[in-house]
Protein backbone atom coordinates (compact mmCIF):
# COMPACT_ATOMS: atom_id res chain seq x y z
CA UNK A 1 0.00 0.00 0.00
CA UNK A 2 1.05 3.46 -0.44
CA UNK A 3 2.45 5.73 2.32
CA UNK A 4 2.37 9.36 2.61
CA UNK A 5 4.88 11.20 0.37
CA UNK A 6 5.64 14.77 1.20
CA UNK A 7 7.27 17.54 -1.46
CA UNK A 8 8.59 20.72 -0.62
CA UNK A 9 6.60 23.77 -0.79
CA UNK A 10 6.52 27.37 0.22
CA UNK A 11 4.67 28.61 2.59
CA UNK A 12 3.29 32.17 3.06
CA UNK A 13 2.43 32.77 6.50
CA UNK A 14 -0.61 34.64 7.29
CA UNK A 15 1.31 36.30 10.26
CA UNK A 16 3.65 38.14 8.56
CA UNK A 17 6.81 35.76 9.27
CA UNK A 18 9.45 35.35 6.30
CA UNK A 19 8.10 32.51 3.36
CA UNK A 20 9.80 29.30 4.29
CA UNK A 21 9.75 25.92 3.17
CA UNK A 22 7.40 23.26 4.26
CA UNK A 23 6.87 19.20 3.23
CA UNK A 24 3.62 18.93 2.13
CA UNK A 25 1.88 15.74 2.64
CA UNK A 26 0.35 13.61 -0.22
CA UNK A 27 -1.81 10.71 0.30
CA UNK A 28 -3.13 8.05 -2.07
CA UNK A 29 -6.35 9.13 -3.95
CA UNK A 30 -9.00 6.79 -5.13
CA UNK A 31 -10.47 9.56 -7.57
CA UNK A 32 -8.63 10.60 -10.77
CA UNK A 33 -7.05 13.59 -11.27
CA UNK A 34 -9.86 16.54 -12.40
CA UNK A 35 -6.85 18.00 -14.49
CA UNK A 36 -5.51 14.75 -16.33
CA UNK A 37 -8.20 12.53 -17.60
CA UNK A 38 -5.89 9.94 -19.72
CA UNK A 39 -3.16 10.30 -16.84
CA UNK A 40 -1.48 6.56 -15.64
CA UNK A 41 0.25 8.29 -12.48
CA UNK A 42 -2.23 7.51 -9.42
CA UNK A 43 -3.01 10.74 -7.79
CA UNK A 44 -2.18 12.36 -4.85
CA UNK A 45 -4.34 14.33 -2.35
CA UNK A 46 -2.39 17.07 -0.44
CA UNK A 47 -2.60 18.13 2.77
CA UNK A 48 -1.97 21.82 2.82
CA UNK A 49 -4.67 22.22 6.02
CA UNK A 50 -1.99 21.12 8.32
CA UNK A 51 -0.18 24.46 7.74
CA UNK A 52 -3.79 26.41 7.59
CA UNK A 53 -4.24 27.98 11.22
CA UNK A 54 -8.26 28.06 11.93
CA UNK A 55 -9.46 25.62 9.42
CA UNK A 56 -12.30 23.56 10.32
CA UNK A 57 -11.34 20.10 11.18
CA UNK A 58 -12.91 17.14 9.81
CA UNK A 59 -13.48 18.89 5.97
CA UNK A 60 -10.02 17.88 4.46
CA UNK A 61 -10.34 19.11 0.94
CA UNK A 62 -13.74 20.55 1.79
CA UNK A 63 -11.70 23.16 3.88
CA UNK A 64 -9.31 24.74 1.24
CA UNK A 65 -9.49 25.23 -2.50
CA UNK A 66 -6.60 25.52 -5.24
CA UNK A 67 -5.73 27.84 -7.92
CA UNK A 68 -3.39 27.18 -11.05
CA UNK A 69 -0.15 29.81 -11.76
CA UNK A 70 0.47 28.45 -14.93
CA UNK A 71 2.08 31.69 -16.19
CA UNK A 72 2.78 35.03 -15.32
CA UNK A 73 0.94 38.40 -17.33
CA UNK A 74 2.63 39.28 -20.30
CA UNK A 75 4.45 35.53 -21.12
CA UNK A 76 3.14 33.63 -24.02
CA UNK A 77 4.70 30.32 -22.99
CA UNK A 78 3.21 28.32 -20.06
CA UNK A 79 5.69 27.33 -17.29
CA UNK A 80 7.04 23.79 -17.72
CA UNK A 81 6.46 23.38 -13.94
CA UNK A 82 3.62 25.35 -13.14
CA UNK A 83 2.33 26.51 -9.31
CA UNK A 84 -0.58 25.13 -7.39
CA UNK A 85 -1.78 27.42 -4.57
CA UNK A 86 -3.80 26.09 -1.73
CA UNK A 87 -5.66 28.78 0.33
CA UNK A 88 -8.06 28.13 3.19
CA UNK A 89 -12.24 28.54 2.97
CA UNK A 90 -13.95 26.97 5.53
CA UNK A 91 -12.81 28.53 8.99
CA UNK A 92 -13.45 26.25 12.61
CA UNK A 93 -15.52 29.33 13.54
CA UNK A 94 -16.99 30.74 10.51
CA UNK A 95 -15.38 33.72 10.55
CA UNK A 96 -12.79 35.07 7.91
CA UNK A 97 -9.38 34.05 8.32
CA UNK A 98 -7.09 36.89 9.01
CA UNK A 99 -5.81 38.99 5.80
CA UNK A 100 -2.23 37.43 5.36
CA UNK A 101 0.43 39.83 6.08
CA UNK A 102 3.33 38.36 3.89
CA UNK A 103 1.26 38.88 0.98
CA UNK A 104 -0.15 42.52 1.82
CA UNK A 105 3.48 43.57 2.11
CA UNK A 106 4.33 42.31 -1.20
CA UNK A 107 1.28 43.72 -2.91
CA UNK A 108 1.98 47.25 -1.40
CA UNK A 109 0.13 49.70 -2.51
CA UNK A 110 -1.62 47.26 -4.42
CA UNK A 111 -3.45 45.94 -1.97
CA UNK A 112 -7.34 45.33 -1.97
CA UNK A 113 -9.15 44.65 1.27
CA UNK A 114 -11.75 43.18 -0.77
CA UNK A 115 -9.40 40.61 -2.52
CA UNK A 116 -6.60 39.64 -0.21
CA UNK A 117 -5.30 36.52 0.18
CA UNK A 118 -6.25 35.35 3.95
CA UNK A 119 -4.32 32.66 6.00
CA UNK A 120 -1.48 30.99 5.54
CA UNK A 121 -1.37 30.34 1.97
CA UNK A 122 1.04 26.62 0.25
CA UNK A 123 2.50 26.73 -2.86
CA UNK A 124 3.43 23.75 -4.79
CA UNK A 125 4.84 23.21 -8.27
CA UNK A 126 3.96 20.07 -10.61
CA UNK A 127 4.90 18.85 -14.02
CA UNK A 128 1.83 17.44 -15.74
CA UNK A 129 -1.04 17.76 -13.02
CA UNK A 130 -1.33 18.72 -9.52
CA UNK A 131 -2.36 16.00 -8.01
CA UNK A 132 -0.43 12.99 -10.26
CA UNK A 133 2.65 14.38 -10.61
CA UNK A 134 3.92 17.01 -8.09
CA UNK A 135 7.62 17.89 -7.67
CA UNK A 136 9.73 19.88 -4.71
CA UNK A 137 9.76 23.63 -4.87
CA UNK A 138 12.40 25.71 -3.81
CA UNK A 139 13.57 28.89 -1.84
CA UNK A 140 14.08 29.71 -5.38
CA UNK A 141 10.56 29.85 -6.64
CA UNK A 142 10.07 32.65 -4.16
CA UNK A 143 10.99 35.41 -6.28
CA UNK A 144 8.41 34.08 -9.48
CA UNK A 145 5.83 33.53 -6.78
CA UNK A 146 5.88 37.21 -5.29
CA UNK A 147 5.84 38.43 -8.74
CA UNK A 148 2.85 36.74 -9.10
CA UNK A 149 1.22 37.65 -5.53
CA UNK A 150 2.16 41.46 -6.19
CA UNK A 151 -0.18 41.99 -9.20
CA UNK A 152 -3.07 39.07 -8.33
CA UNK A 153 -5.23 39.24 -5.84
CA UNK A 154 -7.43 35.51 -4.28
CA UNK A 155 -9.70 34.33 -6.63
CA UNK A 156 -13.66 34.96 -6.38
CA UNK A 157 -15.29 32.10 -4.53
CA UNK A 158 -16.99 31.68 -7.77
CA UNK A 159 -13.84 30.49 -9.51
CA UNK A 160 -12.55 28.58 -6.99
CA UNK A 161 -11.81 24.72 -7.28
Amino acid sequence: MDQLTSFDALLFPSDGRNPHMVALMTSPMSMPDPHAPHSTQPSRMPHPEVYMDYIAEGLGPRAWHYHLVEALDGMNKKFAQPYVVFYPVVSRDGMPFPVNKCIREIQGRAFREAIAWRGNIIVAKYRESPFSSMVDGSIADFPILRNYFMTHGAPPPSQAS
